[in-house]
């Protein structure tokens, strides 16, 4: 009886472990994104497709529901910002789809002096 008790607890831990894992990959991604997105020579969808491509590589292209890149004014300072909808696991690789929505930021880049 001991032994299921501590097994289920056991699974919880890394479960729970898994699925912070994955917010933060998911996170890091939109951020990443945001950067490329935001330099000078590319747009804002180039960084969407950045975020794409790491959070395929890292956790699974099955886990991005949404991905968006977008161009828009910050303070009024021109910002790319990408957004990203993705499963947020509960039961193994298994998860509610597009319950962890989570962005990331970046201050455009221009070749102009100010």
């Amino acid at each position: 009886m001991v032994g299921v008790l501590l097994t289920a607890l056991t699974l919880g831990v890394l479960q729970f472990g898994f699925a912070v894992y994955v917010r933060n990959v998911v996170h890091d991604a939109a951020v990443e994104g945001a950067y490329y997105g935001a330099l000078a020579d590319r747009t804002p969808e180039e960084g969407a497709e950045r975020t794409r491509t790491i959070i395929a590589r890292t956790v699974g292209a099955e886990f991005a529901q949404s991905v968006t890149g977008q161009a828009i004014d910050e303070l009024g300072y021109p910002t790319v910002r990408v957004d990203v909808a993705a499963t947020i696991p509960i039961a193994g690789l298994w998860g509610v789809p597009a319950a962890l929505r989570v962005s990331g930021e970046a201050p455009k880049e221009s070749f102009d002096a100010r």
